[in-house]
This record gives C-alpha cells, structure tokens and sequence, in this order.
C-alpha cells in the first residue's frame, strides 16, 4: 500500500518501507523510525528515494493531514514577508513536509515539501540547501484525497509502534 498524490503533471508516491532498526531494548525513539521510499514525477524528471524519514507517530499525522485537506480544516499556508514557506506539516527529519496551497470545492493544490536526501539528484549537492523550499505541487480532488489518507493507514498498520 501507498500513498500516490498525481495530476496530470507530477505524482508523489510514498510507501513506508522498513524500521530502520531492528527492535532493541535501548532508545525507543530509535525503534520507530520508518524508512520511506518514494517516487517522484515533475515536468522536470522523474527520481526516487528511500530514507529514514518519519517517526511511527509522525507517519500517523500524514493520515491526519491529507483527511484534514478533505475536510477542510486544513489552513492555506503562504509564503511569509521574505518569501519563505513553511509547511505546515513537518518532522523530526527535514526531509519530507506538507502544505496547502490552495482549496476548492472539488478539492486541493497540495505541496509536497523535499529537502535534504529526497531533493531531485540534479539538486543535490547544493552548496546551501534550502529546507523545505523545494516542492512538487499536485491538484487533487477530494475523494484522492481520502484514499490516499485510507492507503497510508492501511499501510502503516504493518509498524506497530514499538
């Protein structure tokens, strides 16, 4: 199971891979990091990453996110005076994030927000990434919306927290 966000110009797929530990007896926190892979299509290229990305609850508030875009209580997030965006949704690990660009009544622009190892190879190497700046923009309807939320659920049911 996955999540796959697509218009007809980009597409993000996302899929919880593995722990990135096996259980140990030490640090919990250790225990619950999920490796995520993905793939990404832009007009730009195509790329695909695996990286230890989320916490098992940080995973949890993807559903609750991509519901909360269907429903509606999800604000519109805007670049600040200095032309930065912060996605409203972000984690421990900078390297995937949400945002709202816009809402309709059929549905969303959605910003998915990589930095760091999840970048386009082409952006990779930058002398100063920008966390966050990058993203990959996608028109969903609202009923995309929500399978994409039961996907990730369903998914996720396969890593417990530990």
């Amino acid at each position: 199971m996955a999540v796959l966000l697509s218009d007809h110009a980009s597409s993000v797929e996302l899929r919880p891979l593995h722990y990135q530990f096996p259980k140990t007896r030490g640090n919990r926190c250790d225990d619950n990091w999920l490796v995520v892979g993905a793939k990404v299509t832009t007009a730009e290229g195509g790329w695909s990453f695996a990286d230890p990305a989320l916490l098992n609850d940080e995973a949890q508030q993807v559903t609750a996110w991509l519901r909360g875009v269907a429903t509606g209580t999800v604000a519109v997030t805007r670049r600040d005076a200095e032309g930065y965006m912060s996605p409203d949704t972000w984690f421990t690990e900078p390297v995937l994030a949400f945002s709202l660009a816009e809402r309709s009544e059929s549905g969303a622009l959605i910003r998915v927000h990589l930095s760091l190892e999840a970048t386009p190879p082409w952006r990779q190497g930058d002398a100063r990434p920008d966390i966050y700046q990058y993203f990959v923009e996608i028109q969903v309807d609202t009923a995309a919306l929500l399978h994409a939320a039961d996907e990730w659920e369903l998914a996720l049911a396969s890593f417990p927290t530990r």
